[in-house]
């Protein structure tokens, strides 16, 4: 019997506030959950106006529409605006303990702990790596940003993609807002769009496509030898309680973390993701390494599949530790990766303690994701020279184990085509975000297809019903032979 997925998958990456899970009336975490609420609007209204250069009006509109009760409005209300230092403040008592965030230039915005005031600005994280040089403006698509006006190959049927495009911009409902549009063909950008108010260079946030982004990273050192998959993580689990070697999270391996198969104890699902585990990381200033080791083992690893935050954090933690030194491990997204296929618009952020928070807090615009698809869709190559191995793309496009009962739609940190999808090629894979942010790789049609989107509400914008609309225009490998 086929099965559809659609439900669950929007319930995992919704981002609502969601209603308390508890048995009895009564929430037990409301205060944190007022806590947290303060701090989406204070990371999001931060981001949306010093790292997407965006106005409040728009970040009220749009960044914050999902919220079910924002405070104020963008005439004004119970938050401060600093542009002075780049900050904003939520809450004043009445509305909940007050939280702050605060723009880090090439990191975006850093979360404080709450009731935490501004005099501490430079206890925070920063950066001292120098962007690129050159303009990209003057650089030729892929590695900048100098498009060449070059006619589109006769096998593309342009008006069935323009019909696409429309299909994507023009939804059925306000709460799928669509945007960016950027679909590659054999590495040519052949169709590109973006909404009202949005720009080349607008970054936005990428949610959990900052999973696959850190997948890439950690496939760059399994490749290297410096990781391996199937050996333990070498994490020294919280709490400390005897010895290390009898601690048994010690049989979780790199494997399970990517796969969503940890077996530690779930925090982030049935409604508690704004108000215990990485909530709290995320929005309200906790440490996320400190929070990732914290979970109990509760099921064999390997054996179940849960969307967790802290399994893509752990894996982050265990990259780190690999790397060493501080400096060596805040530059390595841009050395390994970033800065050599051109994503110079892509700021990895981190917590106020300096660790990445990989598996959501990435600022970026359409192009950066139509180059990090780009590279899968090379294979791994970039101008000749190999960033991933042909193994590692093998293996994020591996269903994990734990997901064949639910229709194989895992890998290593991407998304995989449905079983029960037969009108998109079984080959495709997509990064999925939270408000509809997708870099979904065609292999088997030589196709990227990248869409940005601010969506709310119930959502359920579907990157496999765009791969459908999208794919209508090309013809696959095997059909241009």
């Amino acid at each position: 019997m086929k099965k559809s997925h659609g439900v669950l998958i929007t319930a995992l990456l919704c981002c609502s506030n969601l209603p308390a899970a508890q048995s009895g009336s009564f929430d037990y975490f409301s205060d944190q959950r007022l806590t947290i609420r303060n701090g989406v609007q204070a990371v999001l209204t931060c981001n949306g106006l010093f790292t997407s250069h965006r106005t409040i009006e728009q970040v009220f509109a749009q960044e914050l529409a999902y919220l079910k009760d924002p405070v104020g409005t963008a005439a004004g209300g119970a938050y401060i605006v600093d542009p002075g230092r780049k900050a904003v403040t939520v809450g004043d008592g009445d509305a909940g303990t007050p939280v702050s965030a605060v723009f880090r230039e090439g990191i975006g915005c850093v979360v404080l702990e709450p009731g935490q005031n501004l005099d501490d600005l430079d206890s925070l994280p920063k950066t001292t790596m120098p962007p690129p040089p050159d303009d990209p403006a003057t650089i030729p698509w892929p590695n900048g940003d100098r498009v060449q006006e070059r006619p589109v190959p006769e096998s593309v049927d342009l008006e069935r993609l323009r019909e696409a495009s429309n299909w994507a911009f023009n939804r059925e409902t306000p709460e799928q807002d669509t945007l960016s549009l950027i679909v590659l063909y054999r590495g040519q950008i052949v169709h590109e769009r973006y909404a009202p108010g949005v720009e080349i260079g607008t970054r936005t946030r990428t949610w959990s496509t900052a999973k696959s982004i850190a997948a890439t990273l950690i496939g760059i050192l399994v490749d290297e030898g410096r990781m391996q998959l199937d050996q333990p993580l070498d994490i020294d689990w919280l709490p400390e309680l005897g010895s290390k070697e009898t601690d048994p999270r010690r049989a979780i391996t790199l494997r399970n973390v990517l796969n969503m198969s940890s077996g530690l104890e779930t925090v982030d699902s049935f409604g508690m993701e704004y108000a215990t585990g990485s909530g709290l990381a995320y929005w309200a200033g906790a440490s996320s390494v400190d929070g990732a080791r914290s979970r109990g083992l509760i099921r064999e690893p390997g054996t179940l599949w849960d969307y967790e935050n802290y399994d893509t954090l752990l894996a982050v933690l265990a990259m780190k530790q690999t790397l060493g030194d501080e400096q060596t491990y805040h530059e390595f997204p841009r050395r390994a990766l970033l800065d050599r296929i051109g994503m110079r618009n892509t700021l990895v952020s981190t917590d106020r303690f300096g660790d990445f928070i990989l598996s959501s807090q990435v600022y970026t615009n359409a192009r950066d994701l139509a180059r990090f698809g780009l590279l899968y869709q090379q294979n791994g190559l970039w101008d000749g020279e190999r960033i991933i191995s042909e193994a590692w793309i093998h293996f994020v496009r591996t269903p994990a184990p734990s997901t064949a009962s639910i229709g194989n739609v895992y890998g290593g940190q991407w998304w995989l085509a449905p079983d029960d999808r037969d009108d998109v090629p079984e080959d495709t894979y997509t990064t999925w975000g939270n408000r509809g942010q997708f870099a979904i790789v065609v292999p088997s049609y030589e196709v990227v297809i990248v869409r940005r989107g601010l969506d709310y509400g119930k959502q359920g914008f579907s990157p496999w019903d765009l791969t459908r609309e999208v794919l209508k225009a090309f013809k696959s490998k095997d059909e241009n032979q």
